[in-house]
């Protein structure tokens, strides 16, 4: 084998490794075979030539129409872990592509189902690590806190293909109580509930005031920085109104140990 069939084949292990790459080898190989033929061109015919002709000239409008459907819309799935310095990385950019899930399943009830679920776990289980839920007691578990827990199926579901497990609280009195019988990992509560508009602060407060660090995020109505900043002034840890988000926050708090 020569040096340049020896190139050749490195190079096409490496483009190999993830879609993109994929691609990039299959036209190479395409025009390669296209410039075989255009060689020999001569002892074809005119109507022989033709389709070759249009061949040479369509294809690359088709791989580039093909090429940006595929960024616009699949863009996550252009890319294999090792193309990330950290792997962890690319663990985050496939649970945002969960968040974007769960955000418009919760946008459009009326429209989603199970097969919404279906992706969303689907991604989520093929980018994330495996856990052990068994084995991780109190460090999977979170409470959630709302007393309108059916807002949040899809979120948590999504949160439960990675390994976590919920406690559900409707109220302030019932999460306190509930952190006094269970240690958790996270809380997630929303703002303002039957109790008052600014509710969370209560439990947030309340929980400070009685020596409990649990890591708490708002998942609520505001994305405002003055909510944030007054989240950190409360000792909270996030407040966000956007799905993808809470997954960042959450995932690295919980998953990743705050790493």
């Amino acid at each position: 084998m020569s040096n340049s069939q020896i190139d050749f084949v490195d190079a096409a292990k490496g483009l190999a490794r993830n879609p993109l790459g994929i691609i990039a080898l299959f036209i190479v190989l395409v025009y390669g075979f296209a410039s075989l033929v255009t060689a020999f061109a001569g002892s074809f015919s005119h109507e022989e030539r033709l389709p070759l002709i249009y061949f040479l000239v369509l294809f690359p409008v088709v791989v580039l129409g093909v090429f940006a459907w595929l960024v616009s819309t699949h863009s996550g799935k252009l890319f294999a872990p090792a193309d990330f310095k950290n792997e962890e990385n690319y663990v985050r950019m496939q649970l945002s592509a969960v968040a974007s899930l769960a955000t418009a399943a919760a946008k459009n009830p009326s429209t989603s189902g199970e097969s919404d679920i279906a992706r969303i776990v689907e991604v989520v289980q093929s980018a994330a690590p495996q856990k052990s839920p068994q084995n991780d007691g109190w460090r999977n578990h979170v409470l959630w806190v709302d007393d309108r827990p059916e807002n949040n199926v899809y979120e948590r579901q999504a949160f439960e293909a990675v390994g976590l497990s919920f406690s559900i609280a409707l109220s302030t009195n019932e999460a306190l109580s509930a952190m006094e019988r269970h240690r958790f990992a996270a809380v997630i509560s929303d703002m303002g509930r039957k109790e008052g508009p600014r509710e969370g602060y209560a439990l947030l407060d309340a929980m400070r005031k009685g020596g409990n660090q649990t890591p708490l995020f708002f998942y609520a109505g505001s994305n405002a920085p003055e909510h944030k900043r007054e989240t950190q002034e409360h000792g909270g840890q996030g407040c966000t109104n956007n799905a993808q988000e809470l997954f960042h926050m959450v995932t690295k708090s919980v998953i990743s140990g705050g790493a």
